[in-house]
């Protein structure tokens, strides 16, 4: 019996699932946020209960010594040497890595050069991984890749239209992210539509990050977000895409400086910017229903930022067989996906039997027979990936 644990590792915080591979059962999952504060918050789910304690927690080391300790405290584990891998999420990968990796030293360089890309995540990643390596030496290693999945994209998508100098010499193309995600959605969905020799799938990871994905035959040909996870739709504090001269107008004529205006384009903006209530989608929707303008026309855009890409993708793929909606709103809004199926029912033919829709569960066809395309909701499962990379690259 092989135990694995998946690990995601942010800059304040360490998400985790453990996994006995054999039937891929997932054992305890939990979360460690905070991390840094006096006030870090230890969240862990086992056998139908969930524990929370408040404590503080100084660094990632810490963090993962008191998972550890848990793990054992609660007899989860016997034995820490029960854990034969640790697979890591790590968000950038850039050119280097079209596929999961064993973690040693290269690869441990090659993410530390990266970090430039992903300076919250990258570094983050890393500490998990060094973290988890002290305390069970035993167990192997792997890396996941978020932007792997996104490797078959073709120079044409990913090149950006500025000096062809600054793609060779500073790496600067687009990489898209939430690859784990959009590799599962299509491939469950594949599997739900009797695994066709071709097929034509957009998925629509929405969430507090959102992106879309164009998958061709299994394969991404194109994607949202860009060099950075700033581009791309309108999410929850994130503005999506912008005209860049807005960031010239606002340091010349406003007087911010780059670096606040990075930080309102990532921070300050999306659903949270233009409705001026929350990041989160149901608070806005809320605020909408009870006659907020403001918020009305934060979903208003929200909705058509999406669908502007799903039209996009429509014309790359040459039709479309299946949109899958996941992630936080994806899975959970029955009223965002009524909308955005709304909006796209006359140029599509998309026609929603408004009971899976609303009522139905886990993953199902939300599209009624007649519909020219088939519309899915898949519940993502990244952590589910990462465990199976790395069972099959231990060979556990």
């Amino acid at each position: 019996m092989s135990k694995i644990i998946s690990v995601n590792a942010g800059s304040s915080s360490l998400k985790f699932q453990l996994f006995e591979m054999d039937d891929e059962t997932v054992i305890t999952s939990g979360v460690i946020e905070r991390i840094g504060l006096e006030d870090s918050i230890f969240t862990i789910k086992y056998n139908g209960e969930k524990d929370v304690t408040t404590l503080p927690i100084e660094n990632h080391k810490v963090a993962v010594q008191l998972l550890l300790d848990t793990l054992i405290k609660k007899e989860i584990v016997k034995d820490l040497d029960e854990i034969k891998g640790v697979g890591h999420r790590v968000v950038q990968g850039g050119a280097y890595f079209d596929q999961s990796v064993i973690i040693d030293e290269d690869v441990v360089s090659k993410i530390d050069e990266l970090k430039s890309l992903a300076p919250l995540h990258n570094p983050a990643h890393l500490t998990g991984y060094y973290a988890f390596k002290e305390a069970i030496p035993n167990a192997g290693a792997v890396a996941v890749f978020d932007t792997a999945f996104h490797q078959t994209l073709e120079p044409k998508s990913y090149i950006y239209p500025i000096p062809y100098k600054y793609y060779v010499e500073n790496k600067v193309r687009k990489y898209g992210a939430h690859g784990t995600s959009h590799f599962y959605v299509s491939s469950r969905c594949r599997e739900m539509m009797g695994n066709p020799e071709h097929s034509r799938i957009i998925v629509a990871h929405l969430g507090a990050g959102g992106s879309l994905t164009a998958v061709k035959d299994g394969k991404s040909i194109n994607t949202s977000m860009g060099f950075t996870p700033l581009a791309g739709i309108m999410m929850g504090t994130r503005s999506g895409d912008v005209d860049p001269s807005v960031i010239d107008y606002l340091i010349e004529e406003v007087g911010l400086d780059m670096k606040e205006v990075i930080k309102m384009l990532n921070k300050e903006s999306g659903l949270l910017g233009v409705s001026g209530v929350s990041s989160d989608f149901r608070d806005v929707q809320e605020a909408a229903a009870n006659g907020n303008e403001r918020a009305q026309l934060a979903l208003d855009i929200f909705f058509r930022r999406v669908i502007a890409y799903i039209g996009r993708y429509f014309i790359a793929l040459g039709g479309v067989d299946a949109i899958c909606f996941t992630a936080g709103i994806g899975e959970n809004s029955f009223f965002a996906r009524k909308e955005i199926c709304n909006l796209l029912a006359e140029a599509l033919g998309i026609e929603i039997d408004d009971d899976a829709n609303v009522n139905g569960k886990g993953d199902r066809l939300i599209s009624t027979p007649n519909s020219k395309v088939k519309v899915y909701v898949i519940p993502t499962n990244e952590e589910l990936v990462i465990a199976r990379d790395t069972k099959r690259l231990l060979n556990l």
